[in-house]
């Protein structure tokens, strides 16, 4: 056995609540590793739904084309973190709130990537349309606000993880009772007599609608978590 090896096995068999430290501040670091991945995560799907909106209300291939093609990079990152939260949970058999926010991380994972999956939706869209833009004039506002208030919910969710503040996280709630608004909003115009586009454009804009409100959703029950 090298000598340091050796000296290191003596010390902590001789101080073994210093080799318990050690070993909690090695969990520690780790758990913050996955806090990190997390909000990195979350910036990601951000980073994708601004621009899926942006590729839809313009009309840019390229861009839509971008997204779509980087949400397998979402799908890696998220498998990459739960395989790391599963080894430290196998590792460390963690208990009580350490084992909760293990799980806790699973699910906002999850939550995270299902936040991609809908920037990847408008993304394809907005490709399935070109050259022509996928929203109607008359809906051009009412997207382009539902995109603001999804990016606005998921940078705040983002920050709260990354400062874990709860008191936020309970204020996250009425802004997406700004998205439900403008969801509405969208709906009382397809369906209003004046509406002329056909059945079409109106399939559309229903699931253009219900991305926009199930990302918002997602991120909201990542601040709960």
């Amino acid at each position: 056995m090298p000598v340091q090896l050796l000296f290191t096995c003596l010390f902590f068999s001789t101080y073994p609540s210093k080799y318990a430290l050690l070993v909690r501040d090695i969990f520690h670091e780790e758990l913050d590793e996955i806090n990190n991945a997390l909000i990195s995560l979350g910036k990601q799907t951000q980073l994708a739904l601004d621009s899926a909106t942006h590729a839809l209300l313009t009309a840019d291939l390229a861009l839509a084309e971008k997204v779509i093609a980087d949400d397998d990079k979402v799908d890696d990152a998220q498998h990459s973190l739960d395989a790391k939260t599963i080894d430290l949970m196998a590792r460390q058999q963690p208990v009580a709130n350490d084992l909760r926010a293990l799980v806790t991380s699973l699910r906002m994972s999850a939550d995270l990537e299902r936040m991609g999956d809908m920037a990847h939706h408008i993304a394809k869209l907005a490709r399935m349309r070109y050259p022509a833009t996928a929203v109607p004039p008359e809906l051009l506002l009412t997207v382009q606000e539902m995109g603001r208030v999804a990016s606005k919910i998921v940078g705040k969710a983002v920050k709260i993880i990354a400062y874990r503040d709860t008191e936020a996280a309970k204020v996250l709630e009425k802004d997406d009772d700004e998205m439900d608004i403008l969801h509405r909003k969208l709906f009382a115009v397809l369906l209003d007599e004046s509406w002329s586009h056909g059945i079409e454009t109106t399939i559309d804009m229903t699931l253009i609608g219900r991305y926009y409100e199930r990302f918002a959703d997602h991120a909201v029950s990542v601040s709960r978590r």
